[in-house]
């Protein structure tokens, strides 16, 4: 019964819309009334590349086929059971199951599955890799983490998909909450939740933004009741959703508003004093140059306000350096403990701003490393030079004999170079005095291992998963004075972006060791 099945199903169909379905990018299984394979393209067996051919499966049922793969679905899947998974792929074959279902492979590949019954019983699946696109939405989320805007995006049927915590505390709604919710329910809630200072009623304001929304582009600017200003703009993607997105402008709205009263106060002043003779001439005259300083200041908050924080940081560091240098011509001690502190919370700011944007752009998949083979054993020697001064005057000792010359690796040079000053800063700052701070490079199976290891204060435990996310420490609070908590972060982000790894562990007194994996260049 079960080949006489399969018979009747191929027996219409030409050669050719056979060869044409083995040839796609895609798996098609289709399954009898009873839950039997009947027909399957080969591309079922490049998904699943440990079970037998298709022509081997035929008559099986899919519960079946599904045991047979156990091996190749990835462990997360399973968490809730063999059987709770394998009774969810069943349901696909259900009548009106026309929900899609992700199925994660052991390999890191995704698949979209999506089920279809014809007249006769018969269920079609199709197996679409969906990696990539999987992959860019986690990024687009991590992203929008990072971003001092208010972020949210909605679908094509107008529903809210994804969106920051920024977005969420602005519509006072947790972010849990809003997914599956339309675009028109979390704004009426929004307008008459009392969250703005409206200049008319909740109905025309709603009416307003809705037909901001439904255009292919708008923008508006809106007031809290919190005495905060937001520029909002909303414009339709490319797949038929929205974004949306407010900018807090409250710092600049607050400014060109003291400067339009300045302008106002200035002119009437002006105008008083052009009646004047004598005295007043001269007093317009001091007006005018005031009003165009005025001006001029406007201008420069605008263009500071608009443009990344490195010019003004820069600025910083510049004035700093000058008064450092001038500070015993000035007899002023006082001078040049400020000028130190400035430079040093400008160097730091600077670094913080510097590490944001890169795991900005890693996040993004905007980070292009330039790939070169580097020998591990050279870099890991100059990194040791570079901190063999700090380590020398807290008596500290560096040993890296256990770094050979020789092991290559493929690499960006000054991402490589950022790694490893990173783990031996870290090694040299925690590290007591007169501890020993450990480097060695090793081959290992999948590529080339570089270890930074020390005997200080070390990590507890539960801490070990923790620093490794943005802005989080461990251990003493002065140790951490002049870090913003996003070293290990980086690394680990960018060990990864090289196809490799950042391994750490630690005991509590018992030092802390970390290490990279990065793929051979052999």
């Amino acid at each position: 019964m079960q080949r006489a099945s399969v018979q009747k199903l191929r027996d219409p169909a030409p050669a050719f819309l056979l060869d044409s379905l083995n040839a796609l990018r895609v798996a098609i299984t289709v399954f009898d009334s009873e839950g039997r394979l009947v027909y399957a393209n080969s591309h079922f067996n490049y998904i699943f590349r440990g079970l037998p051919r298709v022509q081997n499966l035929l008559g099986q049922g899919y519960d079946e086929i599904l045991r047979l793969a156990l091996p190749e679905i990835a462990p997360g899947a399973l968490n809730g059971g063999t059987e709770t998974f394998i009774a969810a792929c069943l349901a696909q074959l259900g009548e009106q199951a026309w929900a899609p279902q992700d199925i994660a492979l052991a390999n890191g590949r995704v698949l979209e599955v999506k089920a279809r019954r014809d007249g006769n019983g018969h269920a079609t699946l199709m197996w679409n890799d969906v990696t990539e696109a999987r992959h860019q939405f986690a990024r687009l989320r991590e992203a929008i983490k990072l971003s001092a805007d208010a972020f949210a995006f909605y679908d094509s049927q107008d529903r809210f998909v994804a969106g920051n915590s920024l977005y969420a505390a602005l519509t006072d709604t947790k972010l849990e909450d809003m997914q599956g919710l339309s675009f028109e329910e979390i704004v009426t809630k929004f307008a008459y939740g009392g969250m703005l200072a409206l200049d008319v009623s909740a109905e025309e304001w709603l009416a307003r933004r809705l037909r901001g929304h439904r255009s292919p582009a708008s923008a508006d600017t809106l007031q809290t009741a919190s005495g905060r200003a937001y520029l909002l703009r909303d414009c339709a993607t490319s797949d038929g959703g929205r974004a949306v997105v407010f900018t807090d402008i409250t710092e600049k709205t607050r400014a060109e508003n003291a400067l339009a009263q300045t302008e106002t106060v200035l002119e009437s002043t002006r105008d008083s004093a052009q009646r004047q003779t004598g005295y007043l001439a001269d007093l317009t005259k001091r007006l005018d140059s005031a009003t165009a300083q005025a001006n001029n200041a406007k201008t420069t908050l605008l263009r500071t306000m608009s443009h990344e924080l490195k010019t003004p940081l820069n600025a910083i560091l510049g004035f700093s350096d000058l008064i450092g240098a001038l500070a015993d011509n000035l007899s002023s001690a006082q001078i040049r403990e400020y000028a130190g502190l400035i430079h040093q919370g400008g160097t730091n700011l600077l670094k913080m701003l510097n590490q944001i944007m890169d795991l900005t752009k890693i996040s993004a998949g905007r980070y292009d490393l330039r790939l070169t083979p580097l020998d591990a054993g050279s870099m890991v020697w100059l990194a040791r030079e570079a901190f063999a001064a700090r380590a020398e005057a807290k008596s500290i000792a560096i040993d890296a004999n256990d770094c050979p010359i020789g092991l290559m690796v493929m690499a960006d040079e000054v991402v490589f170079s950022g790694m490893l000053n990173a783990l031996v800063d870290n090694a040299v700052t925690f590290t007591q005095q007169g501890g020993t701070v450990k480097l060695s490079v090793a081959a290992a199976p999948d590529g080339v291992r570089i270890a930074v290891t020390d005997n200080g204060p070390g990590v507890a435990p539960a801490d070990l998963t923790r620093i490794l996310q943005p802005f989080e420490h461990a251990g003493r609070v002065a140790d951490h004075a002049k870090g913003a908590g996003l070293g290990l972060t980086l690394v680990k982000s960018f060990a990864e972006l090289h196809g490799g790894r950042l391994e750490i562990e630690s005991i509590s007194g018992e030092g802390f060791a970390a290490s990279i994996t990065l793929p051979s260049a052999a």
